[in-house]
């Protein structure tokens, strides 16, 4: 009886050991305050698998506009922060939010538009000049409008046109305050001109009548970064498993994932973290 107590004991031991274990494990995750863009082009869907089956932990992505994931990473409701406005990532660094910040990745923005290219910007290599035409001529673009990096590059060049139609309340300018994805959807009904990351245009489905019309300017490169929420300002952050998720994603490894996925095809990033 005593043999059968006993065993009985040990394997209850054994059982709240192992489920202890696995519920260990599950707890072993950070979250990431994103882009959208990195989410709606399939990186993640990529990268994080891979991740995780090396390091045992689980990578829950928040994606939203850049605007937004700061503000998310300000208030500690996340461990790291990738995003796509250099400006802005350097100011949550100074003030104190952010550990470091690293070059991750790169790829550009473009312009898109209706196939009959009303304004005429088709090839053009001058972005400012192609908000130009598009102004002039009245015809419709369709803004984010959510103070993502996306729109905060748009404004960039539309300040660059000496051109304020998010200020000036023009008819032909229309913002959704939304992501990417949805934003080209209103694009597409319209048939308007939206500037877009390149990512999500090739992901993009419902493309309509649009197509790429302008690209190659250098003032369209879109540059990623990736910084580790400070514990000085936020103590309950998880230092040591972001940190392990920033080193893998800056490592060769990571680095080579990062080039190797593609959409169509084609590469949708281009990594380029300083070796």
């Amino acid at each position: 009886m005593n043999f059968m107590i006993r065993t009985v004991v040990a394997l209850l031991l054994a059982f709240t050991s192992l489920m202890a274990t696995q519920l260990h494990a599950q707890e072993r995750f950070i979250t990431v305050a994103s882009t959208t863009s990195t989410e709606n082009s399939g990186l993640y869907e990529f990268l994080l698998p891979r991740f995780t089956a090396e390091s045992g932990i689980d990578v829950r992505v928040v994606a939203v506009g850049t605007g937004q994931a700061i503000r998310l990473a300000r208030n500690g409701d996340a461990d790291v922060l990738l995003v796509h406005h250099r400006e802005s990532e350097q100011q949550f660094v100074e003030e104190g939010f952010g550990e470091q910040r690293f070059d991750l990745m790169y790829n550009d923005f473009v312009i898109v538009g209706p196939l009959a290219d009303p304004a005429g910007v088709r090839s053009l290599k001058d972005a400012v000049a192609a908000l130009r035409s598009i102004a002039g001529k009245s015809q419709l673009f369709v803004s984010r409008g959510d103070d993502s990096g996306t729109h905060k590059m748009e404004l960039g060049l539309w300040r660059a046109a000496g051109i304020k139609p998010d200020i000036d309340g023009v008819d032909w300018y229309r913002e959704t305050g939304s992501g990417m994805g949805r934003t080209l959807n209103v694009a597409s009904g319209l048939d308007a001109y939206s500037l877009t990351d390149r990512a999500t245009w090739m992901k993009f489905k419902n493309k309509g009548s649009l197509e790429l019309l302008v690209e190659g300017d250098q003032r369209l490169f879109n540059q990623y970064g990736i910084i580790l929420v400070s514990t000085e300002k936020h103590p309950h952050i998880k230092t040591e498993e972001g940190q392990r998720f920033i080193d893998w994603m800056l490592s060769p490894q990571g680095q080579n994932a990062i080039n190797a996925y593609q959409i169509s095809g084609q590469q949708a990033f281009f990594a380029n973290a300083r070796q």
